[in-house]
């Protein structure tokens, strides 16, 4: 790619939440390292980074957006991604394809549910963390009082690397600690003495023998001290803690030198791992991937678009090896080999081809269709697996269908492109409702997917809430018997059937057993009695909904040599059935689904008063920082709005997740509503 080795790469991914000056950071910083030749704004859109239209007209990040630079002799990868849950699936990936994740927190607003999340997110994958605090030029800043709460809510191990010179309109700069100025500013914000004792304090911890030294009084040179400090930032030992102003850029040059200096280079990050594959077997056994463009080639995809002019492309982290020239290499998901056509480096919304990538490179190649995020990519000599990457579930649906006729095939296959880029949206077709049924993150996620939907495919649809797919069972035992006879002229119609019913345990099903004896029914029609109680059962008796969760014994009946059919047997079985379950005291069932929220703590009393208005059953609670997650249950009709309802309480600043759980009976009270709904539809299906 260019004339550098792996040890001079660094990567990085830029996260937090929305709004917390992420873009206009990463701008700043392409800006001081002359990629750019002016400041992208994102207010204006003349952003780099935001590049979609979708982005400029929302003036936030949708996607992650992949950038570089050169800083100090340092080659820079950078990563913006988006701040918003809606959209965390790019921020995902992106945390998948570098050493380190640089943290955002704007000084006006502080840590919000995002940070805290990609906090996590990046600790869990043993990444080094830098938190940056922005916008030090906003109003009503207490800025002692904010690093306080970052090492509340993240521990000890963050300190500060650079201290304010004032705050506000009175901002003036910062004070690196780790080199301090022959004259310190007198409206530093913070005490530096004690601020370089203790980063000295957390840098020597890492190295045994110069903690010695430390300890012994002795002078410890700024080159070893710079050594130590490496290592306790790769292992996350340190989490430097720096703050800047995005307008002017003061403090920036601050911040890119900290990435150039300090940060991990593809060699020096903890060891990434791997399983190895044999055939369709893939090693339980984790092994290091050597870091080196000897070893065998091995990549994992972590971003993939569809481009209206250029076709697929995907984004890969290269692991090991060199790539060059147009190689085959081995998909270890599809266990094929794709041959590697143009390979390009990617510049916000620019490519440029490249002829060669070494470890720690980020590629991108085009028109490869079966190449799907988390893939791993490999030496089809060598055969490894990277661990898939883990995506949240999606909870957000909706119903959809396109509003022009003759437009339902292209719509399956649009939607399937726009899947593959975003791991957390999901299309279904729902068995029991026949709804196209889409779901993502949130309302917003989705009308950003509609909205692409409309511009790139020039496909325009109307959407619902889904149908809730409620169920039907019974509570006790019933039996019945039923004949059916038809006399007409000619050949007539026989069938009695003799049946009884009982629930079974919730998730059983359906089950069917015979007790026919003695030839009552001929052994040739007890299928057609099984398939009429399925058909039945499959349509539902109270709402149109499928009877589950009953067992049925045949256990007597009667025939007609002549006038008995397999139809009349099925008939019969049908008739019976619906005898039977009236009897035993049917009820609806609805789905329950887990869902956690997580909030403000000052928003506890009233979010838990409304989970339980929704019938909602709290059942835990966890504290992070100044953050609470709410873990309860609650029929899924109870959550149709709870996004917006969410948000209108905490002004924003929930967030909640949620997955199915199980089937629970529906109150007595709500029943004929849903009974009625189910009439209205089907009269309108009939029609």
């Amino acid at each position: 790619m260019g004339q550098y080795e792996t040890k001079d790469i660094r990567n990085v991914a830029f996260v937090g939440h929305g709004a917390s000056g992420k873009t206009s950071l990463v701008e700043g910083i392409l800006f001081k390292a002359g990629a750019t030749k002016r400041l992208g704004c994102v207010d204006e859109g003349t952003s780099i980074s935001d590049f979609d239209p979708e982005e400029k007209e929302r003036k936030t990040t949708i996607d992650s957006s992949i950038l570089h630079c050169n800083w100090q002799d340092k080659e820079i990868n950078v990563i913006d991604t988006p701040g918003y849950p809606d959209f965390i699936s790019g921020a995902i990936g992106a945390l998948n394809a570098v050493e380190t994740a640089v943290v955002v927190i704007a000084a006006t607003s502080g840590i919000q549910v995002n940070t805290q999340k990609m906090w996590d997110i990046a600790s869990e994958a043993g990444l080094a963390r830098v938190v940056v605090v922005t916008k030090m030029d906003g109003d009503n800043i207490d800025y002692p009082a904010l690093l306080d709460s970052i090492q509340n809510a993240f521990g000890e191990e963050c300190i500060p690397l650079m201290l304010p010179v004032g705050h506000g309109s009175e901002f003036k700069g910062v004070v690196d600690i780790f080199n301090l100025p022959d004259e310190v500013p007198g409206e530093v914000i913070g005490d530096v003495d004690s601020s370089r004792e203790k980063l000295v304090e957390g840098i020597v911890s890492v190295c045994d023998t110069q903690l010695e030294k430390y300890l012994e009084g002795q002078e410890i040179s700024d080159e070893t001290l710079q050594g130590c400090f490496n290592t306790a930032i790769a292992a996350g030992s340190i989490v430097p803690v720096l703050c800047c102003e995005n307008k002017t850029g003061l403090g920036v040059e601050g911040v890119v030198d900290v990435i150039a200096k300090f940060l991990p280079s593809p060699e020096k990050s903890l060891s990434c791992k791997c399983m190895s594959v044999d055939g369709d077997k893939v090693s339980e056994e984790e092994q290091d991937v050597e870091v080196s463009k000897d070893a065998p080639f091995s990549a994992q995809v972590f971003k993939s678009i569809t481009d209206p002019f250029v076709g697929k492309l995907s984004f890969f982290r290269i692991h090991s090896g060199t790539l060059e020239g147009h190689p085959e290499v081995y998909n270890s998901r599809s266990k094929k080999n794709e041959k590697i056509g143009h390979m390009f480096r990617t510049f916000g919304k620019e490519q440029e081809e490249i002829k060669s990538a070494i470890p720690g490179d980020i590629v991108t190649v085009s028109k490869i269709d079966d190449i799907s995020v988390s893939d791993t990519l490999c030496d089809p000599d060598t055969k490894v697996k990277f661990k898939d990457i883990k995506f949240p579930n999606p909870m957000a649906s909706l119903a959809i269908e396109p509003k022009s006729r003759g437009a339902e095939q292209k719509i399956s296959e649009t939607l399937n492109r726009l899947v593959a880029e975003d791991s957390t949206f999901k299309v279904s077709r729902d068995v029991q409702t026949h709804e196209l049924v889409v779901t993502g993150m949130s309302n917003l996620h989705l009308e950003v997917i509609l909205s692409r939907l409309k511009s790139r495919y020039e496909i325009d649809v109307d959407s619902r809430q889904p149908k809730i797919p409620h169920k039907e069972t019974i509570t006790t035992k019933a039996s019945a018997q039923y004949k059916h006879k038809k006399q007409t002229g000619g050949k007539g119609q026989y069938g009695e059937v003799y049946i009884r019913i009982e629930p079974l345990e919730r998730g059983a099903g359906f089950e069917f057993t015979t007790k026919i004896v003695g030839g009552a029914i001929p052994s040739q029609y007890i299928p057609a009695v099984e398939k009429g109680l399925r058909e039945t059962i499959a349509k539902g008796i109270l709402s149109n909904n499928p009877v589950v969760d009953v067992k049925v014994e045949l256990y007597d009946g009667t025939f007609h040599n002549v006038d008995s059919s397999e139809a009349a047997f099925k008939i019969a079985a049908s008739k019976a059935f619906h005898l039977a379950f009236n009897d035993a005291k049917p009820v609806l069932l609805e789905p329950v689904v887990n869902i956690e929220v997580t909030i403000p703590s000052e928003f506890m009393g009233e979010i838990t008063g409304n989970l339980s208005s929704r019938r909602g059953r709290v059942q835990g609670m966890d504290a992070f920082g100044d953050l609470q997650v709410v873990q309860a249950s609650i029929p899924m009709d109870e959550v149709k709005n709870y996004e917006t309802e969410l948000k209108s309480m905490t002004g924003g600043r929930g967030s909640y997740t949620m997955e199915l759980s199980h089937y629970d009976i529906v109150p007595s009270h709500l029943v004929p509503a849903i009974i009625a709904e189910a009439k209205k539809d089907a009269e309108k299906t009939d029609k």
